[in-house]
């Protein structure tokens, strides 16, 4: 087992990276002070996890809300269904809830963490890679609205972040492709060596091998981990963590929340965030090229949908959370490895880039 510190003064916590940690009884009970739980989880992935983690919880007294899955369902009348578990099984202030699934339990269930009666405490056990590299880190909780994705949320730390990289064993082809995107964001945005050593790695990568899943996912989280560390309600560098996220709420939004997922939704906007740098000259067109060929070896989309122009985009991007003063602001990488905050592209660069 591998183990990382996000270190927030009072408020640090682990991150617990390894092979069968949803059988680790002592992780659990490390971090939840009181004896009662409610643990969050989905319909697909409580057939598959939830008798496991609630063995690791017998000497607690366990609630459960199972959830439909997908993010269609991240939303405010779902929302409402886990603080009314909460209310009719009686939890107090001293209740941790336990958020067993991927993104969208992770940010429903922290989100209820965050508001049940202003604020409990919470544990991250993400069940996807996606989950597992990003959502699960940093205290970012929301729900979406028809208008915009996680526009509705707060900040609010878990107590611990529990990763089994055996979940990976079970996650669907298209959900693994998902968090690859979010894998391959860290290497564009902070980390040019770690991108090299995905390229040289996929094959190694898509076999799931342990010891490549367990540094692939420790690098990540270790990334994520110092970028808090630093910035916490992302007012300066965690902004950059949001590369190809602008143009990518915009696809989520505007296809329907779940029909384009998370991650291929930001593979398809790093993609445009790259063109835009291309463009302005940041960046030549062969690191254009370089990112494509990564995304497509992981079955991830280069292209959004072409059903969107100029206006279908703009229509979301202007309810980007990085707005400000009325000015659009894009993550753009200025070499793989390196990206910063621009808030001079304008209208006709925006378009060449979107329509063409």
């Amino acid at each position: 087992m591998d183990t990382l510190i996000v270190e927030l003064g009072e408020r640090r916590y682990p991150i617990y990276i390894g092979e069968g940690l949803l059988h680790k009884k002592s992780l659990f009970e490390g971090a939840i002070a009181a004896k009662k739980v409610m643990i969050v989880s989905n319909d697909v992935v409580a057939p598959l996890y939830l008798q496991a983690c609630k063995k690791s919880l017998e000497n607690f007294e366990v609630d459960e809300v199972i959830l439909p899955d997908g993010e269609k369902h991240k939303n405010l009348a779902y929302f409402e269904k886990i603080l009314m578990a909460l209310l009719t099984k009686k939890h107090a202030r001293d209740t941790t809830i336990i958020a067993l699934g991927g993104g969208v339990i992770g940010d429903m269930a922290g989100f209820a963490a965050a508001c049940y009666q202003r604020g409990i405490d919470f544990i991250q056990v993400p069940t996807t890679l996606l989950a597992q590299v990003d959502s699960s880190v940093g205290g970012k909780t929301a729900v979406n609205h028809a208008l915009g994705k996680n526009m509705i949320g707060a900040f609010h730390q878990p107590q611990a972040v529990i990763i089994d990289i055996d979940c990976l064993q079970t996650l669907a082809p298209r959900e693994f492709a998902a968090g690859m995107a979010e894998v391959i964001k860290y290497g564009i945005v902070y980390d040019q060596d770690f991108f090299t050593w995905l390229e040289d790695n996929i094959a190694e990568i898509k076999a799931l091998k342990p010891e490549i899943m367990t540094y692939l996912i420790k690098r990540c989280c270790a990334i994520k981990a110092r970028v808090v560390a630093e910035d916490e309600k992302e007012q300066g560098v965690r902004a950059l963590l949001n590369l190809g996220h602008t143009f990518g709420h915009a696809i989520e939004a505007e296809q329907g929340y779940g029909n384009w997922l998370h991650g291929e939704a930001v593979a398809a906007g790093m993609v445009l965030a790259c063109k835009m740098s291309s463009l302005l000259g940041l960046i030549d067109n062969s690191q254009v090229q370089r990112v494509c060929l990564l995304l497509t070896h992981f079955d991830l989309p280069v292209n959004a949908p072409s059903s969107m122009d100029f206006s279908s985009f703009m229509v979301h991007m202007q309810l980007d959370k990085k707005v400000l003063n009325g000015k659009l602001r894009f993550v753009l990488p200025t070499d793989i490895g390196c990206c910063g905050l621009f808030d001079n592209v304008t209208e006709t660069q925006l378009r060449s880039v979107i329509e063409h």
